[in-house]
């Protein structure tokens, strides 16, 4: 542990993680650390495990306490990528044997109770990514992640590799979605929507002067007559006589 503010550290071991973890996955959240996953190398296996470390900053020193949760998963080298401001995120990729990759994809939300995992729906994976035995890549940002599959099985092209993206809603673009998805059709459906009420008319191409000159008050009036002649009236809303703003801004 490294104490950014006194500037000084720490060592602590942990017997839970004494069997050679590695390639897993680890989320905090305030006081917690969560590892989901992982290789071990004592069994050569992925077990679907998954511990909480907590971290309790006491005077003089700090205390540990790692205790192994029973919701873990499978999996190893996988790649995760934040959904938005909270504490949500998307796993993805990774391995689930030494010979299998993990196509599947999950959500992980870390709150006040806890973690929680949940299956996700995978993209529509292509048949060079479903066939190839390897592969990589890394998150490029919120719900964007760069997917690398080598080409197996090409002589020609015994170096190249093809590369995906894959992209995820974001937690505002889906709130968003829910928000308007009863109100979607009155958006776009005008023949139904309320017309807007008509403005005070007055008359285009004359000048301050002429309709204060005008005797019968008739630029005060409104017109059917007027309404055939779309050059001659308009839907502007007088303000005063001496207004200075240009009509055409």
């Amino acid at each position: 542990l490294f104490d950014l503010e006194f500037g000084c550290s720490s060592v602590h071991t942990l017997p839970e993680l004494s069997d050679g973890q590695s390639f897993h996955l680890a989320l905090a959240r305030e006081d917690c650390v969560y590892i989901l996953g992982g290789h071990s190398l004592t069994s050569d296996s992925r077990p679907p495990r998954l511990f909480r470390l907590r971290v309790k900053l006491l005077q003089g020193s700090p205390l540990l306490c790692c205790e192994a949760l029973e919701t873990g998963i499978s999996i190893s080298s996988a790649i995760i990528t934040r959904t938005g401001p909270t504490h949500r995120y998307i796993i993805l990729g990774g391995y689930q044997s030494n010979s299998e990759k993990r196509l599947e994809c999950n959500t992980v939300t870390l709150d006040e109770k806890g973690i929680h995992i949940e299956p996700l729906d995978p993209p529509q994976w292509t048949a060079d990514i479903i066939q190839s035995r390897t592969w990589f890549g890394g998150s490029t940002g919120e719900v964007s992640i760069l997917l690398a599959v080598p080409t197996e099985g090409r002589p020609s092209q015994p170096d190249s590799h093809y590369f995906y993206q894959v992209s995820f809603e974001t937690e505002g673009e889906s709130k968003e979605e829910e928000g308007t998805r009863g109100s979607s059709q009155e958006l776009t459906d005008y023949d139904d929507s309320t017309p807007l009420e008509d403005s005070e008319e007055l008359y285009f191409g004359r000048e301050p002067h002429e309709l204060e000159d005008s005797s019968d008050g008739e630029q005060d009036t409104y017109n059917e007559e007027d309404e055939d002649d779309e050059s001659q009236t308009g839907y502007w809303i007088k303000c005063c006589l001496g207004c200075q703003v240009d009509p055409n801004t």
